[in-house]
């Protein structure tokens, strides 16, 4: 089964671009089969990363960014992957 794991935060207003170089420094105790990061509007930044897992296997997640870069607490999701089509 794979399933994904979606981290997005936004950053204080003008530290876009200091929150993804962060995001993108960010090590995880072991690679996923695939990691993927995005930028949006408004200096968010979106990190997806699939793991060959069970659907409430304890998987590793990116951290809190340090305190000050961001202006809300970090959102994440966890999604079990139906296939492509």
């Amino acid at each position: 089964m794979t399933v994904a794991l979606m981290w997005e935060a936004r950053a204080v207003e003008g530290r876009g671009e200091e929150l993804l170089g962060w995001a993108r420094e960010q090590g995880l105790p072991r690679e996923p089969l695939r990691r993927e990061t995005f930028r949006a509007a408004q200096d968010r930044v979106l990190v997806v990363t699939w793991w060959d897992a069970g659907p409430h296997e304890p998987l590793p997640e990116l951290p809190e960014p340090p305190h000050g870069l961001v202006s809300r607490a970090v959102h994440r999701w966890r999604f079990e992957s139906l296939g492509t089509e």
